[in-house]
């Protein structure tokens, strides 16, 4: 699937964007910030940079009678000598430059102070037993704990930063086992998709015999006896073509404990349909099995399910959802009856309740709506201690509404301010759960929310080494070209003037309906710090405003998505925040493909671009792993 990253200025990144400060005369080259606009023939004239020499072929490509030259095909070996030593060289280039500039180690040392601070994830409850993730500080990756109880002296369950010496194995995913004994985790390699997932004893903290391999774009999900756990997976690709293989034909397995995968139960597969993926969860009484099935980044899914009764593997796969007309996430179930929240007929979402006895599960005209569509946009919904939590943006910020199961509406969830809440996780016999805050200004909180009286409290709130009162967050909301009210938000120190000289940091996204929402980075904080202004714009192709925003931006529409960026520079320069000297532009995937088309489109706009592992070949990036999928 793609990546849906926000933004995290890198050290070198904001080394880059100092090029846009009236007082960076400590800077190798002032010029450097139009390179990226000009591209490199254009960017060694204006810079003095003498760019690695890059051999060009012969490859011309006939696309139904126009032909496409393709001289740098070559580079898509990434392991030919000839590609090594061009990386290398332009990696000398890069590092030969940000290492000259005066202001780095005082950056890196600023950076360093902030990240120091402890950050804890949402704690989960299973089997009596808590488990939660905790970051000291400054560790590459937080460290899973487990205690007996929220007030209970917690253990070590398992730390990734000690898996490999060089931190390259990242843990990617877990599950644990209904009576809390069991932990199922999953291992990356070297920034790879595929996972390796192993189990550990939550007891010993020791690891089973067991090994599953080829895992990608899966969880795993335990069966109520913890006996085993169901997840995806690939066939094994050749070992030359591990990182570049198309990936379809996922299948759907059992794992039973104790046993190798090659015994493995498999539960589903589809030759017929090689691009289907599949996401099972097992539900919390144990009954079901309910699949997810998707096709590629469309939001649209059908859901089967299986009864889990008759015993794993026994029960058949009942194709209860199966039209791909909308986009169905599983919510809970209560028996035979499951709730799922909906964008079929409704566009910003709604909860509705199936009866999978019925022959005609499958018509909507079936179906009961319990909580209808609303003037915001539903992005996520639980169902705990009787009560389903709603998570609505409102504008690109979070909005919580409690229903009772009934579907009528208890209260609105009173939150700190314009943010992002999230989690409202646990089951439904639960009298209290946790959530988290965050904002530009405020690193994650997590609450602590008494179901029965509404009432929350700080459950974990982390000190970070700056004062938030001296900064603020505002939204605006600003005309595309074709006249789309589109909103943006801006967080800076107080006070600034509107002259045209704030250095500013644009960043988008505008695709595969992801939101994006207040949130907090370290990174961004330093760039404030040192008189910078953030500005994030939600640009159609995301979720913000529910799916016709999101297809707004889509296909022969994706036109908008790039001028609801250039509108939001523009909007930017004309309100005299700054100026195009001092406009910086960024994002990363499907935001790196926005930041291309936007240097490419109007390069005068911008002085400096981040566009972060941009998806950048229109022409063949389906052919490589999943790309296909986008």
């Amino acid at each position: 699937m793609p990546i849906r990253s926000r933004t995290a200025l890198s050290l070198g990144a904001l080394c880059l964007l100092l090029a846009c400060r009236p007082e960076a005369s400590t800077q190798p080259d002032q010029a450097v910030a139009s390179a990226g606009a000009t591209g490199p023939a254009a960017g060694a004239s204006a810079t003095g940079f003498v760019y690695p020499a890059s051999k060009r072929g012969e490859v011309v490509d006939d696309y139904h009678g126009t032909k496409v030259a393709d001289p740098y095909r070559w580079l898509e070996e990434p392991d030919a000598p000839d590609t090594r030593q061009w990386i290398e060289a332009e990696n000398k280039l890069t590092f030969d430059y940000l290492g000259k500039i005066g202001e780095r180690e005082q950056i890196k040392a600023r950076l360093t102070k902030l990240w120091n601070y402890e950050r804890y994830g949402l704690p989960v409850r299973e089997g009596g037993r808590v488990f939660y993730s905790k970051n000291d500080g400054l560790q590459n990756q937080s460290v899973i704990y487990t205690a007996e109880s929220l007030t209970a002296e917690p253990k070590v369950l398992l730390d990734p930063n000690t898996l490999s010496a060089d931190g390259t194995v990242a843990l990617s995913g877990g599950a644990y086992s209904a009576d809390g004994k069991l932990y199922a985790y999953g291992l990356a390699v070297a920034g790879s998709d595929w996972q390796e997932w192993r189990v550990r004893e939550v007891a010993t903290g020791k690891d089973l015999p067991d090994l599953v391999k080829w895992v990608k774009f899966s969880g795993a999900s335990w069966t109520r006896d913890g006996k085993g756990f169901f997840y995806s997976r690939y066939d094994e690709p050749s070992a030359d073509k591990a990182l570049q293989a198309k990936n379809e034909l996922q299948k759907l397995y059992y794992h039973k404990l104790g046993t190798g995968q090659a015994e493995d139960l498999l539960i589903y597969e589809r030759k017929d349909q090689p691009k289907w993926g599949y996401n099972a969860d097992v539900t919390d009484d144990g009954r079901y099995l309910v699949i997810s099935v998707w096709e590629g980044s469309a939001d649209k899914n059908a859901v089967f399910y299986v009864d889990l009764k008759p015993g794993v593997g026994k029960g058949k796969v009942v194709e209860l959802l199966p039209k791909f007309d909308g986009q169905y996430g599983f919510v809970d179930n209560a028996g035979p009856v499951f709730y799922f929240q909906a964008n079929t007929g409704a566009p910003r979402g709604k909860v509705i309740a199936v009866d999978t006895r019925k022959k005609d599960a499958a018509d909507p005209a079936s179906w009961k709506t319990l909580i209808p569509e609303a003037e915001e946009t539903l992005r996520g919904v639980s169902l705990v201690g009787g009560r389903f939590f709603a998570n609505y943006l409102k504008d690109a910020h979070s909005q919580v509404k409690v229903f009772k199961v009934d579907g009528k509406l208890e209260r609105e969830l009173a939150l700190p301010g314009i943010g992002s809440a999230g989690g409202f996780g646990g089951k439904n016999k639960d009298k209290d759960l946790f959530y988290s805050y965050t904002s530009f200004t405020s690193p994650s909180t997590i609450y602590r929310l008494d179901i029965a009286s509404g009432k929350s409290e700080v459950y974990r709130q982390p000190k970070v080494d700056f004062d938030p009162a001296q900064y603020e967050v505002s939204q605006v909301f600003y005309a595309s070209k074709d006249g789309t009210k589109v909103p943006m938000f801006l967080a800076h120190k107080k006070g600034i003037t509107k002259d045209g000289s704030n250095p500013t940091y644009l960043y988008g996204y505008g695709g595969f309906n992801a939101a994006i929402t207040p949130y907090f980075s370290v990174a961004d904080l330093t760039w404030m710090e040192m008189g910078g202004v953030l500005a994030v714009a939600n640009l159609r192709g995301g979720g913000e405003y529910g799916e016709a925003w999101h297809e707004a931006g889509t296909k022969l529409k994706k036109q908008n998505v790039f001028d609801d960026f250039i509108a939001a520079a523009e909007f930017l320069i004309a309100d005299k925040i700054t100026s195009p000297a001092k406009l910086a532009i960024g994002g990363r995937s499907n935001g790196g493909l926005l930041v291309g088309a936007a240097i490419t489109q109007r390069p005068e706009l911008f002085a400096a671009a981040l566009p972060g592992v941009g998806v950048m070949d229109m022409l063949r990036f389906h052919k490589f792993t999943i790309g296909w999928a986008w």
